[in-house]
């Protein structure tokens, strides 16, 4: 009765690990027989990842045969128990949508163990050519979450070492902007899922993630420094219906529900996940005390799996979510009612069919449409300097195949992506502070309003000069001097499509991984490109050491949010009409990239991994920001050479005791002149080289979690550091006395005991050379400042998170009662994630904040 009970206990583990059909994952399957041959039912099968948590347990059937589906890419660790059997003990490699055929022969009670597995610790490391983390479902659940409808960025950054983190849970992988590529089920997402964009899929419907930092596989192409490869929830096959619910409550008024709800057979299943939070912090502020900052997030996620026969499966996933927001205001901008509303739906059906044992096709249609109106203030003159209004819709669709086929030492798979974006995009300014762009300045050249001037020569009637650095194109959208909103209306297609092959293959414990990859790209500019790459990786059974070697190649393709405007032209485009600056469709780059790196074990409890990249692109990719809006444009620089280090060192779970460090360093330097789109906030041109503001010399993330058996109390603690990302506007004292008296404040400015306050900025009365500082962004030396070798960045903080629950407060097997309560930023850290930034202005780290929750689970 004992062991019924556990292998209840196992088949219902979670509500993530639900068994499926392979789509979107891959599948182990096999019989269980005796020693003379015949069939084993109702053995439990148990597949097991001791590094990820992953956990999953299913049973055999009346004919000896279990099949274990949706499995993420992995090695694994595989145990076998039945009523009167040895324990049997198995090791499998799942990487492809190909089954994995592992047939176990059982020896009666009271003989010895079969084991057929290595005894060095072997299944702590992976023998594959690129690095990557996974991370399980378990995991993501006791992982503090600091930025609301953002709690996928938080989870992938908070696991992968050469990640920077940003505000409004944005993240720079390795060096990059944005260049994150998403594979949900089989479907490509490459445009931004960071709230200020769109929307993201919520943690409570993926299964698990795996992060791509190294050499992409041929498969992956549009944006590649991070590749994350998700597997959503299930419903096919489950004993009975399964749900959850939990409502939160936390500091800054907010408050949110989660809800899941599966049910299935062998052929049929279903799951949806139905989230809805609100804050009055949804956006990271400017200041440190959230002013207009309400807003709301919402998200509908369904699952639909059918499964006609053993050899054909389909499912169909469902998404719809919504953000509104209330754009937060400065000190500087207190009146201020800009908000901005995002829609996305999502469609995305899929269809796998087996043929023999040996190749597997599989399709994934799909359809993705976002849209987001940013709205200004109903009083233009509350909006300063500008008011500004947007409304722009980006769908995309298309289609992605591939066929896959296992035999021997090849894992090979051949595929296309065929694939358009539709842009329209609307756009709207007028400048609002009759200072920003005056016609006039006094003999100090400090601005002057100077009432209907619209002509620089009529200063001089005022007593007043020429402001040399006025934009006459501006003038006519100066709506303090009579003009009208400069208007916008663009619209185009981009089409790609990608042909890849790729092929895995092993060499007793060499692993090669070898792909060609051809895109095709036509939008408002046309260009191809050939991708070899080729990685490499070698297990040391005797050390318990993987050591892996890797060249990419790869066609970065710009980001698609107000690609029209930005690369805009002459008559009607917003560089030639209002600032006299000429715009340059972006266009694709190129990347060489090169990574080398090693895993090791120590034992059975221990084990690192590092990895090294070096990458050249030509024509690399940023955003440019209008103002201090989530409004942004991207633009293009000449070239970028991008190298660091990320490490990872942990255990596996040690009766229920888990421990994980990530960490990285990144030097991402960027080479003039801008070569596509427009910049706003920058001027940086020439061959200047300098450090992008997502170059960080170091970051890391430690967490550290107990909790005792399956589902009893837990604990867990988070410590992340980040030395500053590169805060380019102020490089020196003047600099600093050019700051209002509130972005002053707002970065710690003193000078000797002086400091400044809202609307009393200091001055040169106050500072000199040698008494000047600030307490949250490090200004270089006066005269040291170097825009490549030593830049002005963000400060160094450290930010603690402690939380502490349990997953079944009243002991009962059929329903458990959940509670959480959670701490972040325990010390009430006061940091700035970033000052004036080209891509985000400024924004400040979450202040201490309160989570409390409380769940249920049937």
């Amino acid at each position: 009765m004992r062991f019924i009970q556990k292998a209840a206990l196992c088949v219902l583990f979670p509500l993530g690990m639900l068994d499926a059909q392979s789509l979107g994952g891959g599948t182990l399957q096999g019989v269980i027989k005796d020693p003379s041959g015949g069939v084993v039912p109702q053995a439990t099968v148990t597949v097991i990842n001791r590094v990820s948590n992953y956990r999953r347990s299913v049973l055999s059937d009346s004919s000896g045969a279990y099949r274990v589906s949706n499995l993420p890419p992995n090695s694994y660790h595989i145990e076998v128990e039945a009523p009167g059997f040895a324990h049997s003990d198995q090791d499998a490699d799942v990487r492809g949508t190909v089954p994995v055929e592992l047939n176990v022969r059982m020896e009666l009670a009271g003989s010895a163990t079969t084991v057929n597995v290595e005894d060095h610790g072997d299944e702590l490391v992976e023998n594959v050519p690129y690095a990557h983390t996974d991370v399980d479902t378990r995991m993501l659940a006791l992982l503090p979450t600091t930025s609301p409808g953002s709690a996928l960025s938080d989870a992938v950054m908070l696991n992968t070492g050469a990640v920077a983190a940003d505000s409004n849970g944005f993240f720079h992988p390795l060096g990059d902007h944005a260049q994150t590529s998403f594979s949900i089920d089989g479907q490509p997402v490459g445009d931004q899922q960071s709230k200020t964009f769109s929307t993201q899929i919520p943690l409570n419907a993926l299964q698990s993630l795996e992060l791509i930092t190294g050499a992409p596989p041929a498969e992956f192409g549009d944006k590649t420094s991070l590749v994350v490869n998700a597997v959503t929830k299930s419903g096919l096959g489950l004993p009975r219906a399964m749900g959850s619910f939990e409502g939160q409550w936390g500091s800054f008024g907010t408050y949110s529900e989660e809800s899941t709800f599966a049910f299935g057979t062998p052929k049929v299943g279903n799951f949806i996940a139905a989230n809805a939070i609100r804050s009055g912090r949804f956006l990271d502020t400017p200041e440190r005390v959230p002013l207009h900052a309400i807003g709301n997030n919402g998200t509908v996620f369904d699952r639909f799996d059918y499964q006609p026969s053993a050899r054909d499966a389909l499912h169909l996933n469902l998404f719809w979510a919504r953000n509104w927001f209330q754009v937060p205001n400065t000190y500087d901008q207190p009146v201020q009612d800009q908000r901005q509303k995002s829609l996305t739906f999502n469609i995305a059906p899929g269809y796998q069919h087996t043929f023999g044992s040996k190749t597997v096709l599989t399709v994934n249609p799909f359809v993705r449409r976002d849209w987001v109106n940013y709205y200004p203030s109903s009083d233009w003159t509350a909006d300063a300097p500008a008011t500004i209004g947007q409304r722009r819709t980006l769908t995309n669709w298309g289609v992605k195949s591939d066929v896959a086929y296992a035999s021997g030492r090849h894992n090979l798979k051949v595929g296309l992506q065929l694939m358009q974006t539709r842009l329209n995009e609307n756009f709207s300014f007028g400048v609002t502070d009759p200072l920003y762009n005056s016609v006039c300045v006094d003999d100090n050249g400090d601005p002057q309003a100077a009432p209907g001037v619209i002509d620089p020569a009529a200063c001089a009637v005022s007593g007043l000069a020429e402001n040399p650095s006025l934009i006459p194109g501006l003038i006519p959208f100066d709506l303090s001097r009579g003009g009208k909103p400069f208007q916008f209306q663009g619209a185009s297609n981009v089409n790609q499509y990608a042909f890849y092959v790729q092929d895995s293959i092993k060499f007793g414990n060499l692993s090669v991984q070898a792909g060609l990859r051809y895109d095709v790209y036509r939008g408002l500019v046309e260009d191809s490109s050939i991708q070899p790459r080729i990685g490499l990786s070698y297990l040391l059974k005797t050390t318990g050491t993987v050591f892996r070697g890797a060249y990419s190649r790869s066609f970065e393709t710009p980001y698609n949010e107000n690609l029209v405007l930005s690369s805009a032209t002459g008559v009607g485009g917003l560089a030639a009409n209002a600032f006299g600056a000429a715009s340059v469709p972006l266009k694709p780059g190129n990347r060489n990239q090169y990574n080398a790196g090693l895993e090791q074990s120590f034992g059975k409890f221990f084990f690192a991994s590092a990895d090294y990249f070096w990458k050249y692109t030509d024509n690399a990719y940023d955003f440019g920001t209008l103002f201090d809006t989530p409004i942004a444009f991207p633009i293009s620089w000449r070239k970028s050479k991008l190298d660091g280090v990320s490490a990872r060192i942990g255990t596996p779970n040690i009766r229920g005791f888990q421990w994980y460090t990530t960490m990285g360093h990144t030097r991402a330097r960027f080479f003039g002149p801008e070569t596509g789109g427009l910049v706003f906030n920058n001027d940086v041109g020439g061959d200047a080289v300098f450090r992008i503001d997502h170059d960080q010399a170091f970051q890391q993330t430690t967490n550290i979690r107990y909790q005792k058996g399956s589902y009893g109390p837990w604990v867990s603690f988070t410590w992340r550091y980040d030395s500053g990302l590169v805060a380019g506007a102020v490089g020196g004292l003047d600099d600093a006395l050019g700051l209002t008296g509130a972005q002053q404040a707002a970065i710690g400015f003193y000078c000797g005991g002086f400091r400044p306050g809202v609307g009393a900025p200091l001055t040169s009365a106050q500072c000199t050379p040698s008494n000047y500082g600030a307490t949250l962004i490090r200004i270089p030396k006066e005269g040291a400042e170097n825009d490549d070798t030593n830049p002005p960045r963000v400060a160094p903080r450290h930010v603690f998170d402690i939380a502490v629950g349990t997953e079944n407060l009243l002991k009962r097997e059929n329903y458990r009662v959940t509670l959480k309560f959670a701490i972040t930023n325990l010390g009430d850290k006061v940091a700035l994630y970033n000052f004036l930034s080209t891509f985000s202005g400024t924004h400040f780290v979450t202040p201490r904040a309160y989570q409390a929750a409380v769940g249920f689970v049937f």
